[in-house]
């Protein structure tokens, strides 16, 4: 009768610590796929904040070189934007239109 009782004890024991096992693969994996799927939309909002940056960026740009004076209030904002466009990574080419933009007088 002990061996029953033991040999039912062990095979529980077993059981259970299989499936603790299977769960923790399963919550692992899902972890996994989550943190990917997070690291993915991360940088598709990385790039299309990237690309809006630079659309308004050179709005500003072709704007205030055409009016060849820019308004304090426009060029804090594009201290701002242009601050955030280089901190995502942007190109060069914003870089010399900030030095084209520093030029202007501020009114």
């Amino acid at each position: 009768m002990n061996y029953l009782i033991t040999g039912a004890v062990s095979l529980t024991v077993g059981l259970l610590s299989f499936v603790v096992q299977q769960l923790y693969k399963d919550n692992k994996r899902l972890r996994e796929n989550r943190k990917q799927a997070n690291t993915t939309k991360e940088s598709a909002i990385k790039e299309a904040l990237c690309c809006l940056l630079r659309v308004q960026l050179i709005e500003y740009h072709d704007k205030y070189m055409e009016l060849g004076e820019i308004p304090s209030y426009a060029y804090q904002n594009w201290v701002m934007m242009y601050g955030a466009y280089h901190d995502l990574g942007g190109n060069g080419m914003i870089t010399k239109m900030d030095e084209e933009i520093k030029k202007l007088t501020i009114k």
